[in-house]
């Protein structure tokens, strides 16, 4: 069986594309780790801390909306016993 979940997806490098910038320079700017600005841009983020996300959106000049996407993904059901 097949169902739709719905999840926040981080569109951080769209962003970062249409500025012309790069992880690198998000790093600078913000003095957030390196590690968790590439795993934003990766979407590799499980949980996001809220002063995280606000810094961001001061240096890009952006709301979180332009951040955080709601986007459909499938998944498999498992079967009960």
């Amino acid at each position: 069986m097949v169902y739709v979940s719905l999840m926040i997806r981080l569109q951080l490098n769209e962003l970062l594309e249409e500025r012309e910038q790069t992880i690198y320079w998000l790093w600078k700017q913000t003095g957030i780790r390196y590690a968790t600005i590439w795993q934003m841009g990766k979407g590799e983020v499980a949980r996001l801390n809220l002063d995280v996300l606000d810094r961001v959106c001061e240096v890009l000049e952006c709301q979180p909306g332009d951040l955080l996407v709601r986007v459909e993904t499938p998944k498999r059901r498992k079967r009960g016993k």
